[in-house]
């Protein structure tokens, strides 16, 4: 029966008498309980085995064939690109991108080049070519690599000269109008010299819109390609034609999976008859986002040539980026359409050839030319992180960022040689973390679901076995890397495998007033930049005491090396 208002006491005490056998079996809240803001995530990983075993150059680069148009391509001898590059090795560097189908092969060192006479428009262009020339004398002259330092008056003129063309490559690409490009034997020296200066391994995308009457692959200029370059031994790798799906669109010619896969089948016989290239590796198709029509494309080509090829590629752009902002960088929709991608490729590569590598080329945060203040600032960083993890995580091979170096803003290292926040992401990444992929196990991540809404990760967490090639850590040691893409800090107590050890944190964070538009990075507060042309900063982490929780801050990346594990899965290669 109720209590009355009056006898407050004795109720009390009823109701505290009846509810204390209750009480004593209650567990006690778990810390995932706390309130929004305040979890506190418990995470662990399995050492024992590797859940997946990446290639060792699994982060490579790309290089677009827009630097033969806009100029850049004389300039990959300079000592700063060339330490850029060698920090991110080792990796693949695949030369190619939509110009790729319309580049020409010319076997001459210096073809003439026409200008106009006396002190007019054309008189500091001459002066420019000139200094082009000498600089090519002065590397000829050079053993082994061959290294320029170039003048500050040169390379303003030359940003000159890439701005203009940026603008003529741009109306191309709204267009959909490629104008033709040589690729000159010196080019082509320039290009091979900076990969092999670099540690990189070059991947030489074939041009395959040269068809005959029949469609079939006119190789006539490939081969002369091929000839010359192995009468330089040089070591590359091959692909033919760069998003056959597109050249509908782009020269109103359609070519079909079939017809590939025989003109990849034509391309490896070719191949085996040259001495030097007789065992080269041969990739393909690079297809674009499989929708429907593509995954035929895929399919007809798996029939054909899926035994031709050594890995099967595609390419992915989250968005399109004359529109993007800076909240979509901040998707995790965004940032999970990539896995049903993986899906559809596995699919159809695992059911002709299964276990075939898998590559997932010309990734980048943003197509149509990327996004200005976007795709190369801080922001962009979640997206591409992402991408590692998950593709990793997935069992795909390797992955090549587009781009190193060039025009728009997708790319790694600006035009003046300065790198980007993409750039010291990727160089954390390749220093910390290994190919072995560690499965996670988390408790506290999820809110429980409400009926019909998706729980989406804003924290994602991914672990490997640390580098083997990072000699201040000993074989066993884990590494953890961690987006928090919360407004607010997460809390990380560090459980069962990873109790109580030692741990190197590494968190990047946007510098200065811009925010995650901001194109400069602090590595734990300190400001990353290069002393000189010829070193990269020291990546220094901040020790934490063993056993203390992380504390990761909102809208940020962070790495932590959980420091002699002796983990079995990390002790060998």
């Amino acid at each position: 029966m109720p209590c009355s208002p009056a006898p407050l006491a004795p109720c009390r005490l009823l109701l505290l008498l009846l509810l204390l056998p209750a009480l004593r079996l209650a567990p006690a809240p778990i810390p995932a309980a706390s309130r929004q803001g305040r979890t506190l995530i418990l995470l662990d990983v399995n050492g024992k085995s590797p859940a997946r075993v990446t290639s060792e150059r699994f982060l490579s680069l790309q290089l677009d064939p827009s630097i033969v148009h806009d100029g850049w391509l004389d300039f990959l001898s300079s000592r700063r690109l060339v330490t850029l590059a060698r920090g991110l090795a080792p990796a693949f560097l695949r030369f190619a991108g939509k110009r790729t189908d319309f580049l020409h092969f010319q076997n001459l060192k210096n073809p003439a080049k026409s200008r106009g006479p006396g002190p007019g428009p054309d008189y500091y262009l001459k002066n420019y070519e000139d200094d082009i020339v000498r600089s090519d004398i002065a590397l000829d002259k050079q053993k082994g690599c061959k290294i320029a330092q170039h003048p500050d008056t040169m390379l303003e003129l030359q940003r000159e000269k890439a701005a203009q063309m940026h603008l003529v490559l741009l109306k191309e690409q709204f267009s959909n109008t490629y104008s033709n490009l040589t690729l000159t034997a010196r080019s082509l020296d320039k290009l091979y010299n900076f990969a092999d200066c670099s540690g990189l391994h070059l991947i030489f995308a074939l041009n395959a819109l040269r068809r005959n009457a029949n469609n079939s692959w006119n190789s006539s200029n490939a081969l002369s390609l091929i000839k010359y370059s192995a009468s330089k031994k040089y070591n590359i790798s091959w692909e033919l034609g760069n998003e056959p799906n597109n050249y509908r669109m782009l020269m109103g010619r359609t070519l079909n999976g079939t017809q590939l896969g025989k003109d990849y089948v034509q391309l490896k016989e070719l191949l085996q008859l040259i001495r030097m290239y007789a065992r080269a590796s041969l990739y393909g198709p690079n297809i674009g986002r499989p929708r429907k029509n593509v995954v035929a494309l895929l399919d007809g080509f798996m029939k054909v040539a899926g035994s031709a090829v050594d890995a099967v590629t595609w390419q992915h752009y989250y968005i399109d980026g004359r529109v993007a902002k800076v909240t979509d960088f901040l998707k995790t929709r965004l940032l999970d359409t990539l896995s049903d991608q993986i899906r559809k490729i596995q699919k159809v590569v695992n059911s002709y050839t299964p276990g075939k590598k898998i590559w997932l080329e010309g990734v980048g945060a943003a197509s149509a030319g990327a996004s200005s203040n976007l795709s190369d600032s801080f922001a962009a960083g979640f997206l591409w992180l992402n991408t590692l993890g998950m593709l990793a995580s997935r069992g795909i091979d390797v992955v090549m960022r587009h781009s190193f170096f060039d025009h728009g803003h997708n790319h790694l290292v600006d035009q003046n040689f300065n790198p980007l926040p993409d750039y010291w992401l990727s160089l954390l990444y390749k220093r910390l973390i290994g190919p072995k992929v560690l499965a996670v196990h988390v408790a506290g991540l999820q809110r429980k679901p409400r009926p019909g809404k998706v729980i989406r990760d804003k924290l994602r967490i991914y672990a490997h076995c640390t580098s083997y090639h990072n000699h201040n850590y000993i074989r066993g040691s884990i590494t953890l890397y961690i987006i928090n893409l919360h407004r607010s800090r997460k809390k990380i107590k560090l459980v069962g495998t990873l109790r109580d050890r030692l741990v190197h944190q590494y968190i990047l964070q946007p510098h200065g007033k811009e925010g995650l538009h901001a194109r400069s990075v602090e590595l734990n507060g300190q400001l990353l930049v290069m002393a000189d042309d010829e070193s990269l900063p020291d990546l220094k982490p901040r020790p934490l005491r063993p056993g203390r929780t992380l504390v990761i801050p909102p809208l940020t990346m962070s790495f932590y090396v959980v420091k002699n594990v002796n983990a079995p899965a990390c002790r060998y290669r």
